[in-house]
């Protein structure tokens, strides 16, 4: 009995321990049938635990032009499996593996917003996000969740973090069944504060006091086929049935904003029933504050034992983007009850007054303010580039080539986040000369290390030097002189995107060349674990009840998640006993 309950536990990896719920009475109301209708929506916020959590932080990516905003328990950054089971489980919720930095996931993110695949990620600046992760929860790591939060900042959204909390993995509500340190069904734990009303503050502005008295509203159960592509839930680990909470006031007409609330693994209706409905906490703020909630509801399937959120590819390889069928099925949903439907909000107008001063490589922007402006978007040649909120009628765009000329324009921002009319461009030509060497050529990888790589390239007549980037950014401190860089510092297992451009002898340099792409050796570190997880992790192969290290072929020992073992690799598969 010990045995089964250590491998229930150490099987709950792409999401939460294995227990059924109990039986408990519900305060929410009995479900009745029926369809989902649209409803005055004025805002639109995701929410979610663990996978559903991973996959709120997708939805609100994907979708910024819907979506304003994104409360999340326990979660990581966008996009962290990498379509990759083993990267979800050991790198992405333990830390065994090396994943991705938030500013590589941030590089990824844009590529997509580019590629149209996501929305722009200019959409996440200024938006409202809260997370929450507590001290006793092992179930995905404090440092994961701390890359959410980065990534996040990075893009100029509002965040609120809660890392203090003495919670397990669960979400935390002043009404939850289990105690705070808990990590078991239902998932839903009450550690004596009310988390749930700091998230909707944050996010919605501020929120009446959660009702105390019996909801009045309607839970409507539909049919999830109908918002399915291809019209069968099943097929995409999704269940037939999913839920919306409405308020009385919002059936009668009034101005409502919607939340969309993802389960976590092992929380999906099919098994715990409305124990996440009952006991989240936010039908009854959604009674006292015109906020319709969505429980869309996810089940199991080959690939997905534990009824997750695709948030790694078990599904589909588009997982993460637009294109992602349980992406798809959740927005039709909330398209249905009226998210993102046409505001009638009058925009503000135009700045006035546009001017520009300019460097070699800045321009100095300033116009009138313009009444009722929370902030300002600014663009150049027709592209925002400002990350971060824009209060003051006045900015610096920097990073410009000399001798080049651009167009800005400046559109106002309300406090709600609808952006104005754009003002008439105006054209900077920045000082100095511009680039005239030519692209380098001939880029190519010459070695890789774990920590490493080497590159070289051709010479470009009329260089005195060169500069080389790796994702976008210089890294090279002194003048390489050479054609050649060896760059150092690197993560094991990782790629990263160089390309080089030629510096003349004024400073100025010219054209990038073609990026390339190297993943640097994997690490000879050793890497101590059950021998159970050696196998799962792909480091090592069971026969006959024992493991074996992959491509040497050395017994491990007992193959179960009490013996443990401790192996390298070094060479790609090639792992040995340290």
């Amino acid at each position: 009995m010990k045995i089964r309950k250590f491998l229930v536990a150490a099987l709950a990896a792409v999401g939460i321990a294995a227990t059924t719920a109990g039986g408990a009475t519900a305060a929410v109301p009995a479900p009745t049938a029926g369809s989902l209708r649209q409803y005055d929506i004025s805002a639109t916020y995701v929410s979610g635990l663990s996978s559903g959590g991973f996959m709120a932080n997708q939805m609100h990516v994907a979708y910024s032009d819907v979506l304003d905003g994104a409360g999340i328990f326990s979660a990581g950054p966008y996009d962290c499996a990498q379509n990759n089971l083993n990267t979800a489980l050991y790198g992405c919720m333990d830390t065994f593996m090396a994943r991705k930095t938030p500013a590589q996931l941030e590089q990824l993110t844009r590529d997509r917003a580019t590629a149209g695949k996501v929305d722009p990620v200019a959409n996440l600046s200024g938006d409202k996000v809260w997370l929450f992760h507590g001290t006793n929860d092992s179930t995905v790591k404090a440092p994961v969740n701390d890359d959410l939060a980065t990534y996040y900042r990075d893009f100029g959204a509002d965040v609120v973090y809660d890392n203090t909390s003495a919670s397990g993995h669960a979400w935390v509500s002043p009404i939850g069944p289990n105690a705070c340190t808990s990590t078991s069904s239902p998932y839903v734990n009450n550690c004596g504060g009310d988390p749930v009303e700091e998230m909707l503050t944050h996010l919605l502005g501020g929120v009446n006091p959660a009702s105390s008295s019996a909801l009045t509203g309607q839970l409507v159960r539909f049919d999830q086929s109908a918002y399915t592509p291809g019209g069968s839930p099943s097929a995409i680990s999704m269940g037939d049935e999913g839920f919306a909470y409405v308020p009385r006031s919002c059936q009668s007409g009034a101005s409502c904003k919607l939340m969309v609330t993802l389960h976590g693994c092992y929380q999906y209706f099919g098994l715990v029933g409305n124990a996440l409905m009952d006991k989240a906490y936010l039908n009854e703020y959604a009674d006292t504050n015109d906020l319709v909630v969505l429980y869309p509801q996810a089940t199991t399937m080959t690939g997905n034992p534990r009824g997750c959120w695709d948030w790694w590819g078990y599904k589909s390889a588009d997982y993460a983007q637009k294109s992602g069928p349980q992406m798809t099925a959740v927005m039709n949903m909330a398209k249905a009850l009226g998210a993102g439907a046409t505001t009638t909000t009058p925009a503000l107008p135009a700045p006035a007054g546009l001017t520009a001063t300019t460097t070699a490589g800045t321009a100095a922007l300033t116009w009138n303010a313009v009444p009722g402006a929370a902030s300002y978007h600014v663009y150049r040649d027709g592209t925002r580039v400002n990350s971060a909120p824009v209060t003051a009628a006045a900015y610096t765009d920097s990073g410009l080539t000399a001798g080049t000329t651009y167009a800005y324009a400046v559109a106002a921002v309300d406090a709600s986040g609808t952006v104005g009319t754009r003002s008439g461009a105006v054209h900077a030509t920045t000082t100095g000369t511009p680039a005239t060497l030519p692209a380098p050529t001939g880029l190519t990888v010459t070695g890789t290390t774990s920590t490493g790589a080497s590159l070289s390239w051709n010479a470009v007549p009329g260089a005195a030097s060169y500069a080389v980037y790796r994702d976008g950014t210089k890294v090279n401190g002194a003048p390489v002189t050479a054609a050649t860089y060896t760059d150092s510092g690197l993560t094991a297992a990782t790629a990263y995107s160089y390309a080089v451009a030629a510096v003349d002898a004024s400073g100025t340099a010219g054209a990038r060349s073609t990026a390339v792409t190297v993943t640097t050796a994997p690490a000879e570190a050793c890497v101590t674990a059950s021998n159970y997880a050696h196998t799962t992790a792909g480091r090592a192969h069971q026969s006959g009840g024992y493991a074996y290290a992959n491509g040497s072929g050395q017994n491990l020992g007992l193959w179960n998640v009490f013996a443990t073992s401790t192996i390298k690799q070094t060479s790609p598969g090639y792992w040995v006993t340290c």
